[in-house]
């Protein structure tokens, strides 16, 4: 018997549960031998959930998405709790915490990303390129930089529960960003009863998904909810406290324009970074993130492989390979990073069984992204910077329709190139914006009279009248490709509640966004089944 292929997987987020998970028959076959390092001591959690846990809205075990016991049942080798200090690819070795030296044949990295710490005045941050990881390698690797009291961000359980304790005392929050991840923790903090800020330097939130119309009917729904919005306002610096325990905490956030807003809790929702300081020790080659090619593999190094929010795909050629700077980025949504993770427990499958697999990853589509809150939602893909009144000379094939109601937070552009959507943004206007996603998954032409598309969001609409809707082909989840056709088989087996059709299918179990339809194809499902059985 040949020995099984030894693979160590650094990295136990989600996207790496989602590899143990796919390569378990092959452990539990004996073909492949895994270790999984994961530096936290909790079971693999969906990180995208982490706001709703630090208000209070779910519990840690509907957020758990691996299995470990599974896993270890199967063979598999789970460490919790400890970190990778150092790959070192001649001797094949990866260097953990504990002193273990797990030697490989291959080596997976789905180390994820930290939050950005912005430049402020007052909080230390930490340069991270070689020189600096070199030096200071034992206090920069597989660690985040240490902020003071009174301030966090919120990638992790132990960010959570601090933002928490603010929520349940009805604190003063003050969120720095107004991407979509800060907006769905500033409304859902809100909403439990904290006094929330929303502080940000550009014009309107969300600016890498909305234009201006969009972005001020959203800005206009924030302030509805009772959450103040600062815009044209640079951090530039924070102010302390002394506790009478003599505890330094954080009290003031002091923007360039002489704004002194205070607050017991702020929150950095700057945006993320892959942690890619053990590729950049182990000299292979690094941009935004591990640089890999479609096959997910390194660059640098055949035996290397990255997945997920630390992994940057760019197709190598003579080109991009004389290239300081490389074109794309990490994506940072779940859903890409699931695909990945499966993807190359395939290929490995195929590896270890002798088979061929696919030469190459699927090429990702548009990501569509969504804000998840109670009364306000959005969803934008797509450049949507054109405006209807631009020069037709300069995009000849390009259409702009544009419809706008302030007063009561609606908003819907649609971009369009020969009738095909190729973008859009949506805000108050659920019903229209999964429609408008429907059309844009298939490459569907819009109809010629683009406000027929409006009257999804009116009062007579009945979704039950639209058949398109509710095909059996028709994605409901977008992060696990899960289809309504699917979700009715899984309705027939027994699994009526989102809950239950998620541990079946995973449907839901990503982003969430999509609970919602979720809910509205079970409904039509028990409709119909209780118009059969009378």
């Amino acid at each position: 018997m040949t020995e099984p292929l030894r693979i160590v997987l650094v990295g136990y987020g989600p996207v790496g549960a989602r590899f143990v998970e796919e390569l378990l028959p092959e452990v539990a076959a004996g073909r492949i031998a895994l270790t999984v390092v994961g530096g936290e001591q909790v079971e693999s959690y969906n990180r995208v959930l982490v706001a709703e846990y630090a208000v209070g809205n779910t519990e840690l075990d509907a957020m758990l998405v691996g299995d470990r016991e599974a896993a270890e049942a199967a063979g598999a080798r789970v460490l919790l709790g400890v970190a990778a200090t150092a790959v070192d690819r001649d001797a094949r070795v990866v260097h953990c915490s504990n002193g273990e030296q797990l030697h490989y044949d291959r080596v997976v990295l789905a180390t994820g990303s930290r939050a950005n710490v912005p430049t402020l005045d007052g909080v230390e941050r930490h340069r991270r390129d070689l020189a600096s990881l070199e030096k200071y390698a034992s206090t920069l690797v597989a660690r985040d930089d240490a902020l003071p009291e009174g301030i966090t961000a919120l990638r992790d359980l132990d960010d959570a529960q601090r933002v928490l304790e603010a929520v349940r005392g009805r604190r003063r929050v003050i969120v720095l960003g107004a991407g979509v991840l800060g907006l769905e923790l500033a409304l859902a903090a809100q909403h439990a009863g904290a006094q929330v800020c929303v502080v940000h330097h550009g014009p309107i939130p969300m600016p890498r998904n909305l234009d201006r119309g969009g972005g001020q009917v959203l800005r206009a729904a924030l302030r509805r909810t009772g959450i103040t919005v600062i815009a044209h306002s640079r951090a530039e610096a924070v102010g302390f406290r002394t506790d009478e325990d003599g505890t330094r905490r954080f009290d003031m956030l002091v923007t360039a324009d002489g704004k002194q807003l205070r607050g017991d809790l702020l929150v950095l929702s700057c945006g993320v970074s892959p942690r890619n300081e053990l590729a950049t020790l182990a000299g292979l080659r690094t941009a935004t993130g591990v640089v890999v090619g479609s096959d997910l593999r390194s660059w640098t190094d055949p035996d290397v492989y990255a997945i997920g929010d630390c992994a940057q795909v760019v197709e190598r050629t003579d080109e991009t390979a004389g290239r300081r700077d490389l074109p794309g980025a990490p994506s940072g949504l779940i859903g890409p990073g699931w695909r990945q993770a499966s993807w190359l427990a395939a290929a490995l499958t195929a590896e270890v069984a002798g088979g061929g697999t696919d030469p190459a990853l699927p090429q990702e589509r548009e990501p569509i992204v969504m804000l998840k809150a109670e009364h306000v939602d959005v969803v934008a893909v797509g450049d949507v910077s054109a405006d209807p009144w631009d020069d037709d000379g300069l995009a000849p094939r390009r259409r702009v329709a544009q419809w706008a109601d302030p007063e009561h937070q609606r908003y819907v552009k649609m971009v369009t190139e020969d009738g095909v959507l190729t973008g859009f943004a949506s805000v108050g206007m659920p019903r229209t914006a999964a429609e408008l996603t429907l059309l844009f998954e298939r490459g569907g032409e819009l109809p010629a009279d683009r406000s027929l598309l409006l009257r999804f969001d009116g009062p007579d609409y009945d979704p039950a009248e639209d058949a398109d809707a509710f095909a059996p082909e028709t994605t409901v989840c977008w992060c696990n490709g899960v289809t309504v056709g699917r979700i009715e088989e899984s309705a027939a087996c027994g699994h009526t509640t989102v809950e239950c059709v998620g541990r079946d299918t995973r449907a839901g179990t990503g982003c969430g966004g999509c609970r919602g339809r979720i809910a509205e194809v079970l409904a039509r499902a028990a409709e119909a089944d209780g118009a059969l059985t009378a």
